[in-house]
């Protein structure tokens, strides 16, 4: 997808001309790179604003007509304010199509919905990255990056080395070094909190019913033993009471 966009020089700088020109419906910026100079530009809010809500509008190759002619250009930088829709100000990057350039590209994850640990495992697939930093020569910039999701298990993961690239595409050297990870497939926490809510207790003492049969076993152990021993205490009682009658009768 092929953006342009239509910047104007801006003669006048400083905090108070800035100003003026957002009252105006204008939003200062600069654009620099390619070992030339530095040059002030201005742009329409109105199709800046439009433009920057589109995903492609941040990582990619942009087409920007300066005084009649075209320069190849990437948006760097963009700065908003705090609580209205307003843009204060804009960096663009001329580009060298000899140079390689370092830029964000977001994720597209596609096949989520059939991958064996949503659709046999019944997990939930969580989005741990969606863009990645990634170096090539301008001609090889890609929109986005794919992430195919359709052999992702349950419980398993996919890093930035496992993502198939396009050609002349490559993570930065920090990135690939750590290796991160993208995406991963896990089960619900509801599920886990059921399946610990569904383990049955006993009211009064909070038992499983093993631990209560054992307990209920130690505790029958204890009334037989209590019972034994009632029982021959009551057997010693009546045969020294009987003895003793025995001793007073006379001959």
């Amino acid at each position: 997808m092929k953006m342009e966009f239509t910047a104007f020089p801006r003669t006048l700088q400083g905090t108070g001309a800035s100003r003026r020109l957002r009252g105006a419906g204008k939003v200062p910026g600069v654009v620099y790179g390619a070992d030339k100079a530095a040059q002030a530009i201005e742009l329409d809010h109105h199709a800046l604003y439009r433009h920057l809500k589109m995903e492609a509008f941040h990582a990619s190759i942009l087409d920007m007509t300066y005084e009649g002619a075209r320069q190849q250009v990437l948006l760097r930088d963009v700065q908003m304010h705090p609580f209205k829709q307003l843009v204060l100000h804009v960096d663009f990057q001329r580009v060298d199509k000899n140079k390689k350039i370092h830029m964000k590209v977001p994720l597209h994850f596609i096949n989520a919905e059939i991958c064996p640990g949503v659709k046999v495992g019944g997990g939930v697939v969580n989005h741990i990255i969606n863009e990645v930093d990634i170096q090539c020569l301008p001609d090889h910039l890609p929109e986005y990056i794919e992430v195919n999701l359709d052999k992702l298990e349950l419980g398993h993961s996919l890093h930035i080395n496992d993502l198939a690239l396009p050609e002349g595409v490559e993570p930065i050297s920090r990135v690939k070094k750590d290796n991160p990870a993208v995406v991963t497939v896990h089960v619900p926490r509801v599920a886990v909190a059921e399946e610990d809510a569904a383990a049955p207790v006993t009211e009064i003492t909070g038992q499983t019913p093993a631990e209560a049969a054992a307990a209920e076993g130690k505790d029958g152990d204890k009334k037989d033993g209590g019972d034994k021993k009632k029982d021959a205490g009551g057997d010693k009682k009546k045969d020294a009471g009987g003895d003793k009658k025995e001793g007073g009768k006379k001959d």
